[in-house]
């Protein structure tokens, strides 16, 4: 691994740092608010700024709004724009997983007129994998397309979509169905754009324990869409289902949450059980101990990608070890936080919790990151077969029409 920015990296840096300098804001203007408030206003402000000065998507082309960049310039960006206060980003899943997958996959006519609009945060964009009967299973979809009667061409999209980030307020999104239930399991899947606006979309927030609403269900009840809004071929949305995954390990697989030096800020304050600070207890320092070293392999995991950027390569699959053991972290970390804080551990409320309540926060959410963008033996699994090797799971249904499949048992 190599920890230094080269000097082309450098100047990239210090150009980057001036414009933030110049332009991010310097105190905190709200986060992206599902029901389109003051903080979503501020978020579509930021986000305008950043693509007039083409450091909304770097590694875009050109021709299409971005800077023509690479991942490491795009990593630079990204951890000097942290250093700011800037509003929550509800792009990150059109930005990061659905509009590549279109700009790869659809017409130039597509393209033209997707791609400008959701880099400037005038479009939010949302996808539709999961479902109730699928999990992290994305072949399992049962939503099914099917021709319309009339012979026109278009498509009848009917079924449910659940778990779905930002739904409620996304334009546009991403959806998987079943096209051939003839088929074996990942072949007959199609992709399809469609607008969250149109008749048949109903979207229902689901309200977490966390007291949250981030989540959706979708249900589709005849959705009416052209052919052209096709993603892909017919029956070969596997193939294009893989391009928006990949994106989206990588997009969750970062630090989230209240850490372990947020902790250690508790710690020092909070008195133990002989009264003397919590940090002094030697059950909890080992416990510490521990996080540290966790933190600090995931910490050069991730330098091992940006140098694998850094040289234009590709990262390998081993990028999902970062959720793995960063949402595990989250969890314990926030268990201990709220048994080391007695009766204030029960207290979600920011004006009287320590934090204000952040730790509370992390570990009625820590749950769900487990489950996002993968669960936790999905992506085992893929650090087992991709990364050391090992032999794969026996699956059952590999050559099994789906049609056949059992249900409901």
């Amino acid at each position: 691994m190599d920890f230094n920015d080269t000097p082309e990296e450098a100047a990239f840096r210090a150009k980057a740092r001036a414009w933030l300098e110049a332009n991010a804001p310097r105190k905190y203007e709200g986060g992206a608010d599902p029901e389109g408030g003051d903080g979503m206003a501020a978020s579509k402000a930021w986000q305008a700024k950043k693509a007039a000065a083409g450091y909304a998507q770097i590694t875009w082309p050109k021709e299409w709004g971005g800077a023509g960049g690479t991942p490491i310039q795009q990593v630079i960006f990204n951890q000097e724009e942290a250093n700011y206060p800037v509003p929550g980003n509800p792009f990150q899943i059109g930005l990061g997983m659905c509009v590549p997958t279109v700009m790869t996959f659809c017409d130039e006519e597509t393209k033209k007129r997707f791609v400008g609009p959701a880099l400037r945060g005038e479009e939010i964009w949302c996808q539709l994998f999961s479902e109730p009967s699928g999990g992290s299973d994305v072949a399992a979809a049962r939503t099914k397309a099917v021709r319309a009667p009339d012979g026109s061409g278009d498509w009848l999209i009917s079924g449910q979509k659940v778990w779905t980030t930002g739904a409620q307020f996304s334009d546009f999104g991403i959806v998987v169905t079943r096209t051939n239930p003839d088929a074996l399991k990942h072949k007959g899947l199609t992709m399809f754009w469609v607008d969250m606006h149109d008749p048949g979309v109903e979207v229902k927030p689901i309200h977490q324990m966390s007291g949250g609403s981030g989540f959706n269900e979708v249900f589709f009840t005849d959705v009416r869409v052209k052919d052209s809004q096709r993603v892909g071929a017919v029956d070969d949305g596997w193939r294009v289902s893989l391009v928006t995954l990949m994106n989206e390990r990588l997009a969750v697989g970062g630090p989230t949450g209240t850490g372990w030096a947020e902790f250690l800020d508790a710690a020092r304050s909070v008195p133990g059980l002989d009264g003397a600070p919590a940090i002094k207890d030697r059950a909890l320092r080992e416990k510490l101990a521990d996080w540290y070293v966790a933190t600090e392999g995931l910490k050069h995991t991730r330098n091992r990608t940006m140098t694998a950027l850094s040289r234009g390569q590709t990262p390998g699959p081993e990028s999902s070890i970062g959720k793995v053991v960063s949402a595990l972290q989250m969890q314990d970390l926030g268990n201990t936080a709220l048994e080391m804080l007695d009766q204030y551990g029960i207290i979600n409320d920011p004006a009287l919790a320590p934090l204000q309540a952040a730790f509370h926060g992390s570990v009625m959410f820590a749950p769900g990151l487990r489950i996002a963008g993968g669960t936790d033996e999905i992506l085992k699994n893929i650090i087992a077969e991709r990364v050391l090797g090992l032999p794969g799971d026996i699956r059952v249904d590999k050559d099994v029409p789906f049609k056949d499949m059992p249900t409901g048992r």
